[in-house]
């Protein structure tokens, strides 16, 4: 029998895939095809059924909202507001309840950050570098740029400190560039926390989008990142993929979906109370129910779901034997696009990109994850990456 989660996540899409901009590269503007006749708008009964649901089904002290899309701020603040009434209409047992937002920042109006900054809401901003490598891609419905408008947006956000992480694309446009992007995002942006999510996606024939980047692009991008982290940023600037590769040394869980050695545990709620396995897998194989006709926890917790999550770990032999595995895991399934002689299991598109930059981190992740257990102050570990590179 297989157990059930104990936590689990649900990434909220409260405007389906309803969006201002038109990014080239954004894999969730078709879930539209899905709902031809919908506004694609969630309204007040489905959010209180989902707040309801969400909360009395969690096992742990802490529930995190993650509302994304699309483009969550075309819902205007009242439905927040309410979202938050609900929260603590059904919060009956004093948990911590935290919300985030994943936004364009195009619509980041002073009244927004007044919002976030009042109910402690934390903001993921997606930037790709400076401007003419963010507006490569990130354009809006008629073509045109927007990094501006994000940064005025960006800017509200820092008038009153709200908390923000900068999520970033690697696309064709610029992974060439790694130190030009990771600069202007810690100096000219003041970016203290940054994702960086490489772009595999397919077009309608099945093959690779042109915006896409390969594994080797991928994990040169990332070893130039971490050589200007590791000199000078080490407990300073939060780079999500570096910290969370670091629990790999320490013998830790890996918390990042596309490292854990498992998956299944962070769905997709559409606007209308229909659950998906993962955004990433908005598609009818993938549906798992609607709010209104099963209780979210028996959803979470079905056999199918657990399946889902349980086939992550389900590699190739090439994969079982690979030096880093214990890190990789294989990556996320939605790239496991390169066929072997292995009936249904394939390997990571980014699979050598990621041999590259696991490889190349070792002897820094040891010397980082010693000097942890022996409890050294980050300064001190910083300043002997600095001056002894390996």
């Amino acid at each position: 029998m297989i157990p059930n989660f104990t936590s689990f996540h649900i990434m909220v899409k409260p405007y389906s895939s309803i969006c201002n901009l038109e990014c080239q590269y954004c894999y969730y503007l078709s879930t539209k095809n899905l709902y031809p006749n919908s506004n694609c708008k969630m309204n007040d009964e489905t959010l209180e059924k989902f707040t309801q649901q969400y909360i009395a089904a969690q096992e742990v002290p802490e529930v995190t909202f993650s509302w994304q899309g699309g483009e969550p701020t075309l819902m205007d603040v009242k439905f927040f507001e309410k979202a938050i009434q609900y929260q603590k209409i059904f919060n009956k047992h004093g948990i911590k309840v935290q919300n985030t937002l994943q936004t364009n920042g195009t619509l980041l109006t002073k009244d927004w950050a007044r919002f976030f900054k009042k109910h402690n809401f934390l903001i993921g901003i997606s930037i790709d570098g400076p401007s003419d490598l963010h507006d490569e891609y990130r354009v809006d419905n008629k073509g045109n740029p927007t990094f501006d408008q994000v940064i005025s947006g960006l800017d509200n956000l820092k008038k009153y400190k709200v908390d923000f992480n900068i999520l970033t694309c690697v696309h064709t446009s610029n992974v060439d560039y790694p130190l030009d992007v990771y600069r202007s995002l810690r100096d000219e942006l003041g970016g203290e926390f940054i994702q960086f999510i490489p772009i595999v996606e397919t077009n309608g024939s099945g093959s690779i989008s042109d915006f896409s980047v390969t594994g080797r692009q991928y994990g040169s991008f990332l070893q130039i990142v971490f050589k200007e982290w590791v000199k000078h940023d080490v407990g300073r600037v939060y780079v999500q993929i570096f910290e969370v590769s670091l629990a790999a040394w320490l013998n830790l869980p890996l918390n990042l979906c596309i490292l854990a050695p498992t998956c299944g545990n962070a769905l997709a709620l559409e606007h209308n109370g229909d659950i998906y396995a993962c955004d990433h897998f908005v598609t009818p194989q993938y549906f798992r129910g609607n709010l209104f006709s099963q209780s979210l926890r028996n959803i979470v917790n079905s056999q199918e779901q657990k399946e889902f999550g349980l086939n992550k770990s389900k590699l190739p032999l090439e994969c079982q034997q690979c030096e880093v595995r214990y890190v990789c895991n294989g990556g996320c399934p939605k790239n496991r696009l390169i066929k072997t002689d292995e009936e249904g299991v394939g390997m990571n598109y980014l699979c050598e990109g990621y041999k590259m930059f696991f490889s190349f981190i070792d002897p820094y992740m040891k010397y980082m994850g010693d000097q942890i257990r022996r409890n050294k102050p980050a300064a001190n570990i910083m300043d002997h990456l600095r001056h002894n590179p390996f």
